[in-house]
């Protein structure tokens, strides 16, 4: 066999073989689903999640949530039952993250409040 001669569909194979199968857009289990997203560096997000890859995210409709205080005391929570208060951000339409660490999908509850949060007026 020679290298340079492979079809496409034997250099799947090949990499199948190899566990080197390629990604396909729309794997992420999440996708189409509103989600918290916990970056290494550019702190706490959520919005509906567009696109995975590893460590980068996509969000549309998208807000960053500084900080918050009652009613959730870790992000699971937050993205189960919301906040009490904090400081949201307005709305942005899309944003590229990296550094994602963690996706969590939010409830109907948790999506409501964090939505429906006014946007912080400094």
């Amino acid at each position: 066999m020679n290298i340079e001669d492979l079809t496409i569909g034997q250099a799947r194979e090949l990499a199948a073989l190899f566990g080197q199968t390629q990604k396909k857009k729309g794997d992420h289990p999440f996708l189409g689903k509103y989600v918290v997203v916990r970056t290494y560096s550019a702190g706490v997000h959520f919005g509906s999640l567009v696109d995975a890859d590893g460590p980068e995210v996509i969000l549309q409709n998208a807000r960053r949530l500084w900080s918050w205080s009652g009613g959730a005391l870790s992000l699971s929570e937050v993205a189960t039952s919301g906040i009490a208060s904090g400081k949201v951000s307005a709305v942005v339409p899309e944003i590229a993250l990296t550094g994602a660490i963690e996706i969590i999908p939010t409830t109907l509850e948790g999506r409501r409040c964090l939505e429906n949060y006014a946007p912080f007026k400094a």
